[in-house]
């Protein structure tokens, strides 16, 4: 079977720079539904699109078609004293953007009674390569498409 909208496709993948610095790897297979539902990059469905079981290839993305441009405005500094004891650089935390979406920010610096966060996505700002390999091709279940994404192995858990 081939990879067409509709299909549950279960792969792995290795992330990097440009440079070839390893920036994530799936330690287990993961599914996803392919045809637009945002499981995914569309540039990395569109390489897939057509393929089968063993298709391997590596699919160089620019910052707009992965997590987006660097936004300085993501940057905020806020006062020790609204956090927790124990606040650590790398620790993180939700805060909401003005348009009411959930956004993550990470700790990158305490600097005497000022804690700075960054809620921009890590390797926003980057160019990347993903490197997939298919390793299963399906058709999707009903309640699969009617819910968006794969369920079960390597997929949502409700």
């Amino acid at each position: 079977m081939n990879i067409t909208k509709n299909t549950a496709v279960t792969l792995q993948f290795k992330v990097s720079d440009t440079t070839g610095k390893l920036l994530d790897q799936s330690q287990e297979p993961i599914s996803y539904l392919h045809g637009g539902y945002g499981n995914t990059f569309p540039k990395i469905e569109e390489a897939l699109e057509g393929q089968g079981v063993g298709f391997a290839a590596t699919i160089e993305l620019q910052p707009a078609d992965a997590f987006g441009d660097y936004n300085e405005a993501l940057l905020q500094t806020i006062p020790k004293t609204q956090f927790p004891p124990g606040v650590k650089v790398g620790g993180q935390l939700e805060g909401r953007a003005e348009d009411g979406n959930t956004i993550v920010f990470t700790v990158t610096k305490i600097k005497g009674p000022v804690v700075h966060l960054d809620g921009n996505h890590p390797h926003a700002g980057k160019a990347l390569r993903f490197a997939v390999k298919v390793l299963e091709v399906r058709a999707a279940s009903e309640e699969e498409i009617a819910h968006g994404h794969v369920h079960g192995a390597h997929g949502h858990h409700h």
